[in-house]
C-alpha cells in the first residue's frame, strides 16, 4: 500500500512498504552484523563502480548519454558535525519506477529461501548476506537513516529515496541533480567515527584500491586537518586489478576485487590469474567461492564471468566463457578481439569465444586439481559446497571427462568403522593405489544413503577379499556414473549387477557357473515366478541368506526415482534373486518339506532382500502377515 504526502519542496512524496522479508533482512542488518560496519561503505564504492561500467557500456551505441560529463569518477564526502556520508558517483542513475524496483524490494529472486537459512551466527549470515545482491541494505549498519539522490542518464527525471530502514520508504520528486547517483548515510551513534577523512581513506585503500575508476576526496589541508570540500584528490590506484601485473598484486588486494567483483563477505578459496598473448589476447581472473549461494540449483539463474574489451565493461554473467557445471566460478575476462558492440548472440556464435571458453574451462579445472593437491583442507570444504554441481560436468563435457573424474571424491568401504566415515572421501587416484593383484575394475554401489550403502549385502564377498569399494549416496550418483565408463584405462563395474567379475575370473568363467541348475534354486524359482527375471546360487555373499541383483542394463532404484519424478514412463525392470547356499537359513530351507511354509519362507527372504537393496516393498501388508504368521509358530505359548 502506498501512501501520498505533501513534501517539503512542494512536491508529492509517496511512502512505500518494505516487504516482510525485507523487514527481516533489514532488522538482521541493524542489529546483527556492527562487527562488519565497514563493508557498508565497501559495498556503496562497488555499487558506484558498477553503476559507471554501466553507463560507459551504454554509451558506445548512444554516446549523448554522456553528455559533457565524460569524466568518470566516484566522490566521497563527509560532515563530522552533521554525522553524514555521501557516496556520489556519475554513472547510469535510475528513474523513480527504477527507484521503487531496486530499492524497495529485497533479493527479489529469493527473499524466502534466504531467510529460510539464516541461522543467528554473525559470520554465516553476513556470507549469506553476499550471495543474495543486498550490499546496499548494508548502509542500515551505520546510518539510523539514508537518502538516495539519482537522475538517470539521458533524462531530466530526478528522484528522492529516504528510508530509516524499519516498515517503509519514501520517494518524491527532486530536481537540479547531475547524472548519476549519490547515496547519503546520516551516520547512527556508533559510527560516527567513520566521518573522519583518514578513517574513510584508509578504508577505500584497504576495500576498493583496485576499482578502474578514481573514488575521490575532498583534500585535507595540512595546517588544520579539515578537508576543502573544492579541492579533490584520488584516494585508490584506480587502475582495474586484472591488467596490473600478478607479481605487484598482494593476495588481500585479490581477496578485496573478489569481494567487490562477486558482493560476497568472506574470501575466496583460491583463484587464477592469467594473461593470454598470441592469436587471440585476453586476461582472465577466475576465483572460487568458499560458500555455495542459495541458488545453485537454478540452472537458469544468472551466472558467469563478467566481460570486459579493452577494460570497457560490457556485460555481468557473461555464461558463454564457462560451461554451466562451471557456474559458481566468479571473476572477469577481458579480450581485446572482441568488438565492442558485442551482445550474448554474438557470443554464442564467435569461434573467438569458443576458443576462449576452452582454454578457461581447462585453467578453472587445473585450479580446483592444483587446490585439492595443495590445500586439501581447502578442498574438502570446495566439494562439500560444489562436488555435487561439478558432477553434471561428467555428462557435459567429454573433452574434460577425466579431468572431472580426477577431481571426484567419494565415500568408500575403506573407511568403514571410523568416527566419520560418511564425510571420509578418497579420490579415484587413491582408489587406483590400492587395487588388489588382478583387479580391472573400480567397483562402486549406489544407494539412496550412505547407510544402506554401508549397509548392503553386496559388499560381503569384497570385504573377504580385502578389495575397496566406492559408496555412491549423493542424488546424482548414479547417474554420473552412467557418463564415467573407465578411468586411467579401468572401467567401474556395479557391484549390485548380474555380470559382477571378480578379480581371478573372467566374464565367461561367471556366466558358465551362473548356468548351473540346482534343485533349491528351481523350487525358489516356481514360488517367486515372474517376480524376479533369474535364480541362482551366489558367489557374493557370505554372511545374508540372499540378495537381490540387477541386470547388466537394467535401471537402479535411484536412477528409477529420478526419471520417474521427472514424469517418464519406464519399462518394467525384474531383478535377479540369488541365495546364500552356505548360510543355514538357506540350508534349512532346501529341508523344508511343507511346501506352503518353503513358500512363506521364500517370500520373506525376497523382501528381505529388496529393502536391503533399498527397493519398495509390492505387498508391505502381505510381508507383515508373514513374518507374524512365521513369529506365532516359533513363539511358545
Amino acid at each position: 500500500m502506498a501512501k501520498r504526502q505533501q513534501a517539503d519542496n512542494g512536491s508529492t512524496a509517496t511512502t512505500y512498504g518494505f516487504q516482510t522479508e525485507a523487514k527481516q533482512l533489514l532488522k538482521l542488518m541493524i542489529h546483527s552484523l556492527y562487527s562488519n560496519r565497514e563493508i557498508s561503505l565497501r559495498e556503496l564504492i562497488s555499487n558506484a563502480s558498477d553503476a559507471i561500467d554501466k553507463l560507459r557500456f551504454r554509451a558506445i551505441e548512444n554516446p549523448e548519454l554522456v553528455a559533457d560529463d565524460a569524466e568518470y569518477a566516484i566522490t566521497l564526502r563527509f560532515d563530522k558535525d552533521a554525522g553524514t556520508i555521501t557516496v556520489q558517483d556519475n554513472g547510469i542513475g535510475m528513474t523513480r519506477q527504477e527507484v521503487i524496483d531496486h530499492l524497495g524490494t529485497i533479493a527479489r529472486s529469493g527473499t524466502a529461501e534466504f531467510l529460510a537459512q539464516l541461522t543467528g551466527d554473525q559470520k554465516k549470515d553476513a556470507a549469506l548476506i553476499g550471495q543474495f545482491g543486498v550490499g546496499f541494505y548494508s548502509a542500515f549498519m551505520v546510518a539510523d537513516e539514508v537518502e538516495v539522490l539519482t537522475r538517470a542518464a539521458g533524462t531530466d527525471e530526478c528522484t528522492r529515496w529516504r528510508s530509516r530502514g524499519e516498515d517503509s520508504f519514501t520517494v518524491e520528486d527532486a530536481a537540479d541533480l547531475p547524472r548519476g547517483t549519490s547515496v547519503i548515510l546520516h551516520l547512527n551513534e556508533k559510527s560516527k567515527e567513520f566521518a573522519d577523512g583518514y578513517r574513510l581513506r584508509s578504508i577505500v585503500r584497504r576495500y576498493s584500491d583496485h576499482i578502474g575508476v578514481p573514488v575521490r576526496m575532498p583534500k585535507e589541508s595540512h595546517e588544520d586537518g579539515e578537508s576543502d570540500a573544492e579541492e579533490l584528490e584520488t584516494v585508490n590506484s584506480a587502475r582495474a586489478l586484472w591488467t596490473r601485473p600478478r607479481t605487484e598484486i598482494s593476495d588481500d588486494e585479490y581477496k578485496a576485487f573478489y569481494k567487490h567483483v562477486a558482493h560476497d563477505f568472506e574470501d575466496p578459496l583460491t583463484w587464477s590469474h592469467n594473461k593470454v598473448e598470441g592469436k587471440l589476447e585476453y586476461t582472465s581472473l577466475m576465483y572460487v567461492p568458499k560458500r555455495a549461494p542459495f541458488d545453485l540449483w537454478n540452472r537458469e539463474a544468472p551466472r558467469g564471468l563478467k566481460l570486459y574489451v579493452q577494460r570497457v565493461f560490457i556485460m555481468d554473467d557473461a555464461e558463454q566463457f564457462l560451461p554451466l557445471y562451471l557456474r559458481f566460478i566468479k571473476g572477469v575476462v577481458d579480450c581485446n578481439d572482441l568488438p565492442l558492440n558485442v551482445s550474448r548472440e554474438i557470443l554464442q556464435q564467435d569461434e573467438r569465444v569458443s576458443t576462449i571458453r576452452s582454454a578457461l574451462t581447462k585453467r578453472a579445472l587445473s585450479m580446483l586439481q592444483t587446490l585439492a593437491d595443495k590445500q586439501p583442507d581447502d578442498y574438502r570444504t570446495f566439494y562439500q559446497q560444489f562436488g555435487e554441481v561439478l558432477k553434471e560436468g561428467t555428462g557435459e563435457d567429454f573433452a574434460n571427462r577425466e579431468a572431472i573424474a580426477r577431481l571426484l571424491r567419494f565415500s568408500s568401504t575403506r573407511h568403514l568403522g571410523s568416527d566419520d566415515a560418511k564425510n571420509a572421501r578418497v579420490s579415484l587416484d587413491e582408489y587406483l593405489e590400492r587395487l588388489v593383484e588382478g583387479q580391472e575394475h573400480v567397483y562402486y554401489l549406489a544407494a539412496d544413503s550412505y547407510e544402506a550403502a554401508a549397509s548392503s549385502p553386496h559388499l560381503e564377498v569384497f570385504e573377504d577379499r580385502g578389495i575397496e569399494v566406492l559408496l555412491l549416496h549423493e542424488r546424482l550418483d548414479e547417474w554420473m556414473m552412467g557418463n564415467l565408463h573407465e578411468y586411467k584405462g579401468k572401467s567401474f563395474q556395479d557391484v549390485t549387477r548380474a555380470d559382477l567379475v571378480l578379480p581371478g575370473e573372467s566374464k565367461d568363467e561367471q556366466r558358465k557357473d551362473d548356468a548351473a541348475d540346482e534343485p533349491l534354486g528351481k523350487r525358489i524359482a516356481e514360488v517367486l515366478g515372474e517376480r524376479v527375471e533369474k535364480v541362482r546360487r551366489s558367489k557374493r555373499l557370505k554372511d545374508s541368506p540372499a540378495c537381490l541383483v540387477l541386470g547388466e542394463f537394467a535401471l537402479g532404484p535411484q536412477m528409477r526415482r529420478i526419471m520417474e519424478a521427472a514424469g517418464q514412463s519406464l519399462p518394467e525392470s525384474k531383478p535377479q534373486f540369488e541365495y546364500n547356499a552356505e548360510h543355514p537359513l538357506v540350508a534349512r530351507l532346501a529341508n523344508e518339506s511343507d511346501e506352503q511354509r518353503f513358500r512363506e519362507l521364500v517370500l520373506v527372504l525376497f523382501d528381505q532382500a529388496s529393502l536391503a537393496g533399498g527397493m519398495p516393498l509390492a505387498d508391505p501388508a502381505g510381508y507383515v502377515e508373514r513374518m507374524n504368521r512365521l513369529l506365532l509358530e516359533l513363539l511358545p505359548e
